[in-house]
């Protein structure tokens, strides 16, 4: 693993949960633990993180919203709260610091015996052959592994300059600058609010998240020539701050100007080497898809990889790796880049649009929908996948309103909703699903363990919908039908709802991207 922030400990956490060993690597002497940096962490990633042990613990500790508030001015322009398939031990969103996250994986790491964490390790080289990867590290031994996944972040140019990988897009003009303001605002603890055009930020967006401890996170935009020096020594920092908060005390935490990039690897997979995270893609903060896109690199990563190196699948999986996060990093490019056209104008047509659909939205509800202050994370949806097989019964119906999930079916994440299982610990359907690939039978399916189904090497385990669904809340969730067979991914996607049985020997081998039948032996990843 090539990098020790938040994504490469998730996938360093998720292989050693498949037990696999792994060597995580970083060029820093140690973890730098400043500022609130990436805070919002989406409902579907405490859930990775919760299958390392730390998703409940970031969550508990983290701050709780469920609303996201959009003013034009002084004007509220509508609210919206997210919706759940199911009923998810998470909040949709909980904020909390990055480096508070990261001290939380790093407990976890500290406690897993199959990796190894070593600091000043800085990566200067790789080479791969048919057998493996080999990084040249700066002042120290060369390192030999089966894989390596570069998570070196958004400096992370080096890395792809030595894999060749192009990182076409574009900067931003404008700026951002951020607080973290320790003071008293009763009211806004459990909410985030987004405005366009305040007062105190004239033709700008200002951006406010509550966090831990009283403190809360506020980015204004400013022009690209922005000086934070100039404006601390005027004392116009403080009136900023003091037109937002009032009268009252406050403390600054944490201050940063930041500019913003919309850029995507034109590669996610180079040979054996997989880009995740920052360094694989960037995209403008509205909506917090950069932490929260990584992490579903890392959940994507870790289950392939170690699928390949105990032989459960043939090389040929890591493949639809870059099939499948690439073509979520550019949904979350397509879905940023939307916002920024609205939020910052680039042609007369855009100005002149964003002026009269927040004219209008004040006063009509039918506009409201085309004011866009962000589309918040949301699990990508893997329907063109070529591991999923495609159900005419259930097809996938676009993407969906803000806050809203699409139906369950092929390419989508299932539900995380209670179960009941005899002789199991698993209280929640995504617990079972991440042990192997789940077959999930309905009424009138007749699935014999023993069969062509189950013949691939890999873990698959066969379960009847109605023993496990006492509150038939998942049945629900599902919209299940009599006569199903639901194939569920490690990574608890849906990889296809059957009604001939025949076919789920082949939608089993599409899932596992037609794994090889011989064996590979275990190995290592870095």
């Amino acid at each position: 693993m090539i990098g020790n922030g938040p994504v490469g400990q998730t996938t360093a956490l998720l292989l050693a949960r498949w037990g696999v060993p792994v060597l995580l690597l970083d060029g820093r002497p140690e973890r730098d633990l400043v500022g609130s940096k990436a805070i919002c962490q989406q409902r579907d990633v405490l859930d990775v993180w919760e299958a390392v042990g730390a998703g409940r613990r970031i969550a508990a500790e983290g701050v709780t919203w469920t609303t996201a508030r959009t003013f034009h001015r002084d004007r509220e322009l509508f609210a919206y709260s997210m919706a759940d398939p199911g009923r998810s031990a998470f909040p949709p969103f909980v904020n909390i610091s990055q480096a508070r996250t990261e001290e939380i994986l790093d407990e976890r790491i500290a406690a897993e015996t199959l990796i190894d964490v070593r600091w000043g390790h800085r990566v200067t080289g790789i080479a791969q052959d048919d057998d493996g990867v080999t990084l040249t590290v700066e002042g120290r031994d060369d390192v030999r592994a089966d894989y390596a996944v570069a998570c070196a972040g958004a400096r992370g140019d080096d890395i792809r300059r030595m894999l060749g990988v192009g990182f076409g897009g574009h900067s931003f003009d404008d700026r951002f600058l951020i607080c973290d303001i320790r003071a008293d605002m009763p009211g806004w603890a459990q909410e985030r609010r987004f405005y366009f055009d305040p007062e105190w930020n004239p033709g700008r967006q200002v951006l406010i998240h509550p966090c831990p401890g009283s403190t809360f996170r506020i980015d204004w935009q400013v022009p690209g020539d922005y000086d934070l020096a100039a404006e601390e020594s005027s004392g116009a920092l403080d009136a900023r701050i003091r037109a937002i908060i009032g009268d009252q005390p406050y403390e600054i935490v944490w201050k940063s100007v930041y500019r913003f990039h919309s850029r995507v690897a034109d590669r996610m997979r180079v040979g054996r080497v997989l880009l995740a995270g920052d360094c694989a893609h960037l995209v403008s903060p509205f909506g917090a898809r950069g932490l929260n896109s990584g992490v579903g690199d890392a959940e994507n990563a870790a289950w392939k990889l170690a699928f390949v190196l105990h032989g459960w699948a043939g090389e040929e999986l890591l493949e639809s790796y870059h099939d499948e996060r690439h073509a979520a990093a550019l949904e979350n490019i397509a879905v940023t880049t939307a916002t920024m056209d609205f939020l910052v104008p680039q042609t007369d047509e855009q100005h002149h649009r964003r002026r009269s659909v927040l004219q209008a939205a004040a006063t009509d509800p039918a506009v409201r929908a085309q004011v866009d202050s962000g589309r918040l994370a949301e699990p990508f949806w893997y329907v063109d996948s070529p591991l999923t097989t495609p159900a005419a019964t259930r097809p996938f119906t676009g993407r969906p309103p803000r806050g809203d999930v699409p139906p369950a079916g092929p390419g989508i994440l299932a539900p995380d909703v209670p179960v009941s299982v005899t002789g199991s610990s698993c209280g929640r359907f995504r617990e079972l699903a991440r042990d192997g690939v789940l077959l999930l039978t309905t009424d009138g399916v007749d699935l014999d363990p023993s069969g062509d189904a189950v013949d691939t090497g890999a873990p698959v385990r066969i379960l009847r919908l109605a023993e496990i669904d006492v509150t038939g809340v998942l049945a629900e969730a599902l919209d299940a039908r009599p006569g199903e067979v639901w194939v569920i991914r490690p990574d608890a996607y849906v990889a296809a709802v059957l009604t001939d049985v025949a076919e789920v020997p082949a939608a089993v081998n599409r899932a596992l991207g037609q794994p090889a039948a011989e064996r590979i032996l275990p190995g290592a990843v870095t």
